[in-house]
């Protein structure tokens, strides 16, 4: 540990301090957004005028896609007029800007269990993130922490809801999407994923084909066969670990499909063998991250 020492922070409780106030909180998040951990966001706007709705305090991108953040700031626990107020910024900002995916965010410094109970009855229908924000003092100099205590819930593939219409079967995949060798290929990762749960199928669908535990989907991983190579999806949270994993690897990531939570690439019969340590690395890690 060389000569680093423990030192234990002070919590301050933002709401009884005389100085450092909400318009304090939202600079220092404008000046760094990615300090609230849920992406690498940029500042398109803050305090943005909303007509009889008041001002918005911080509105954020992300730096690589077209999903915005519609973020409230509360010092103090969470109430119901703030709940109310994060939502009708939400709705007024996606249907202005329809062609963004949008969420809304609230940070305060307690997120209370009640306030958690009612707006878990709104996430998968409005996209909710709760996140909970600590001020913590060392010495003459002050952090903010921030953690995600609720994230917006992931919907289920398009495709799985049409999954008992659109079951097809092995031969489907050889000849229409495929070819019979990408479809080995496929066997072939899934020998892969059988070690972690003997449980586990394929389950050939129109889509994709995907995984199943007693006949019930369960896509923490999903491949496509196609004329030439595959298409592999991987249910995980994206990190720069893992973009520096499958960059070291070489493999083809096509993108990170963030509205589903997916890494998506491509592989060759040849990474598949050269790089079967990692893949196992990789969906061990999505089979895990559902648990």
């Amino acid at each position: 540990m060389g000569n680093l020492k423990f030192v234990k922070p002070e919590k301050i409780w933002l709401a009884d301090h005389p100085e450092l106030r909400e318009k304090w909180v939202q600079e220092r998040i404008a000046d760094d957004p990615t300090i609230l951990g849920i992406g690498d966001l940029v500042l398109k706007d803050k305090e943005r005028s909303h007509p009889r709705a008041g001002r918005l305090d911080l509105l954020l991108q992300d730096s690589e896609s077209t999903h915005r953040y519609e973020v409230e700031i509360q010092l103090g626990s969470t109430d119901e007029s703030h709940i109310i107020r994060t939502i009708e910024y939400w709705d007024i900002e996606r249907k202005r800007y329809p062609q963004y995916d949008h969420s809304a965010v609230i940070v305060a410094e307690d997120i209370t269990a009640r306030f958690l109970n009612v707006i878990s009855l709104f996430n998968g229908h409005i996209p909710l993130i709760a996140i909970q924000m600590n001020a913590l003092k060392f010495g003459d100099q002050i952090s903010l922490v921030f953690t995600t205590v609720m994230d917006q819930l992931a919907l289920g593939l398009v495709e799985e809801d049409e999954e008992v219409q659109a079951v097809t079967d092995r031969n489907f995949w050889e000849t229409e999407r495929g070819t019979k060798q990408t479809v080995a290929m496929a066997d072939e990762l899934f020998s892969l994923i059988k070690s972690l749960d003997p449980g586990l199928e394929l389950k050939y669908n129109k889509f994709y084909i995907g995984l199943a535990t007693n006949g019930q989907p369960n896509n923490f991983v999903v491949f496509r066969p196609r004329k030439h190579g595959i298409d592999v999806d991987v249910k995980l949270p994206q990190s720069a670990e893992v973009d520096q994993l499958c960059e070291q690897a070489g493999f083809d990531v096509m993108d990170y499909d963030k509205k589903w939570g997916n890494y998506r690439f491509r592989l060759s019969q040849e990474e598949i063998k050269k790089n079967t340590d990692l893949l196992k690395k990789l969906f061990k890690r999505a089979y895990d991250s559902q648990a």
